[in-house]
């Protein structure tokens, strides 16, 4: 750490009054958490450039003193500069975000999540202000060790391969942040999102539920990707947010790595299967004569020549576990409930 560099004060609970900045905080996640901490009695102020953020996630949110927010990027650095210097914590989630346009769009997804990190870094370093990072599961690249753990090996495509540029994009952004740790002495904590799930979330970017969700409800054909076999854990986007929370006010977080997922795995489809009897029984008919069928499409024709996938990705949280004492409370049947109340309410 700079001889200079003033030590950090972090607070000490998230409680009334504690002023925390989210980066993408117009985001599926991010709006929610965003909307729990005004809850608790934060100040919070929200930083998103609404490329696959929507302001509609934060609308309710704007009638709050509470919370304020600015449409910005990250990189704009006298923005950034002024939200860092006014906040207490910086939780940073601004990131693109879903297969597609990882596939689509792979200078924007390496770009987008490597400067910006690196800007809020700066940023909450030159403010001595505590950061949590926001990394993903794809940071695990092809390797068949499960359950994963944070420190395994990891096992990443090549190069050449655009779907492998967010899992890289993301190792690369964790090594950073624990690297201002460790030679700044800046307090960071990085969580490791498994597959989150729950109502705001949309299917534009190739999200599987409220694809399959919107897909059901339309009576259209239930689209499974591959053979669907592979397997996910889904958690509640709920369950993420309390712990996000949790960890940044436990002191043993900063500097650690940490997996935040369900440990309930299923196979995408079984998932379609139970998307479509659960919009059968909200609708109150038998799931047999619901009109939605069962299709699978190659890779290939969702996602191109050569995509590679996964046929597993099951965390182990025991780090989580053991420091905090948090583990998901929400079925996958419950998130699916409410994704799909959600979604009928505005229309399939």
């Amino acid at each position: 750490m700079s001889k200079t560099a003033p030590p950090f004060a972090p607070p000490s609970t998230l409680a009334d009054g504690a002023r925390v900045l989210i980066t993408g905080g117009a985001g599926f996640i991010g709006s929610h958490l965003a909307a729990a901490l005004v809850m608790r009695g934060c100040r919070v102020s929200v930083i998103d450039n609404l490329s696959t953020g929507r302001f509609e996630n934060i609308r309710q949110l704007t009638l709050d003193a509470h919370f304020s927010f600015a449409i910005d990027s990250i990189t704009n650095e006298s923005v950034l500069d002024h939200l860092v210097r006014d906040c207490d914590l910086v939780f940073h989630l601004a990131s693109a975000v879903g297969v597609e346009l990882i596939v689509a769009d792979p200078v924007h997804v390496v770009e987008s999540s490597m400067f910006g990190t690196r800007a809020v870094l700066a940023a909450a370093n030159r403010y001595r202000k505590p950061v949590c990072v926001t990394s993903s599961s794809e940071v695990y690249g092809k390797s068949d060790r499960v359950p994963f753990s944070e420190d395994d090996d990891l096992l990443l495509g090549p190069t050449s391969k655009a779907r492998w540029s967010y899992a890289t994009s993301k190792a690369a952004i964790e090594h950073l942040s624990l690297a201002y740790h460790r030679q700044m002495d800046l307090p960071v904590s990085v969580m490791r999102l498994f597959n989150t799930v729950g109502p705001r979330q949309r299917g534009r970017y190739g999200m599987v539920i409220p694809r399959l969700v919107r897909q059901a409800l339309a009576g259209e054909t239930l689209s499974v990707y591959g053979n669907g076999q592979q397997q996910r854990c889904f958690c509640d986007v709920a369950d993420v947010v309390e712990a996000m929370i949790m960890l940044v006010e436990h002191p043993g977080a900063v500097g650690s790595v940490f997996n935040v997922g369900s440990t309930h795995e299923v196979s995408i489809l079984e998932l379609a299967e139970r998307v479509r009897a659960l919009v059968a029984d909200y609708r109150g008919v038998p799931v047999a004569s619901h009109p939605s069928q069962i299709a699978f499409v190659p890779y290939d024709e969702a996602y191109g020549p050569g995509f590679e996938d996964m046929s597993r990705r099951l965390p182990s949280i025991d780090r989580i576990k053991k420091l905090t004492g948090w583990q998901p409370r929400t079925s996958l049947d419950e998130t699916l409930r409410k994704v799909i109340e959600e979604r009928s309410g505005q229309g399939a």
